[in-house]
């Protein structure tokens, strides 16, 4: 990743809701940034969807985090670039394989934690991948993340995480 668009990942990610904020950055790494919020306590890696010129209702992102003290680790969530449709599928394709998710509104997950595990490992192998859903007016939308970083940056978030 280029100097600006680390920067624009960083200015993105602060400009989160204040559950995002995170209080320790722990390195940017390719596409992907890696934190630490000791108050909370949680780590997570995170990263900004693809630019876009179509609507967009949320800044898109997905993030996979940690929380010590409830013992989830690599949980996988999606913030979806538009407000989903009820009752629709919601795919997400890394390389040759696909997911279904779940989710409400405008988020999206991962069911089980035997599928979070089953996807960082796919993202830990491809390049890219694409979240896929339909919007409330009924119009296919997606949203495109880069991996590159992602593995340094899940790993740097674990480590993070080890302390808290």
């Amino acid at each position: 990743m280029k100097g600006a668009q680390a920067a624009l990942l960083l200015a993105g990610v602060f400009a989160l809701p204040s559950p995002l904020f995170a209080k320790d950055s722990l390195g940017i790494f390719g596409d992907w940034g890696a934190f630490a919020d000791p108050q909370m306590p949680r780590c997570y890696a995170i990263a900004k969807a693809a630019p876009s010129r179509l609507q967009r209702d949320f800044e898109p992102y997905a993030s996979i985090g940690t929380w010590p003290s409830r013992g989830v680790r690599g949980q996988v969530h999606f913030r979806l670039s538009r407000k989903m449709a009820t009752d629709r599928q919601i795919t997400l394709r890394i390389g040759d394989r696909s997911f279904k998710l779940t989710g409400t509104n405008g988020d999206a997950w991962a069911p089980n934690q035997s599928m979070d595990a089953a996807i960082i490992a796919a993202m830990r192998a491809a390049g890219s991948m694409i979240v896929g859903a339909t919007d409330q007016r009924g119009r296919r939308f997606s949203n495109t993340y880069n991996l590159d970083g992602v593995a340094t940056a899940m790993d740097a978030a674990t480590v993070g995480c080890a302390n808290l």
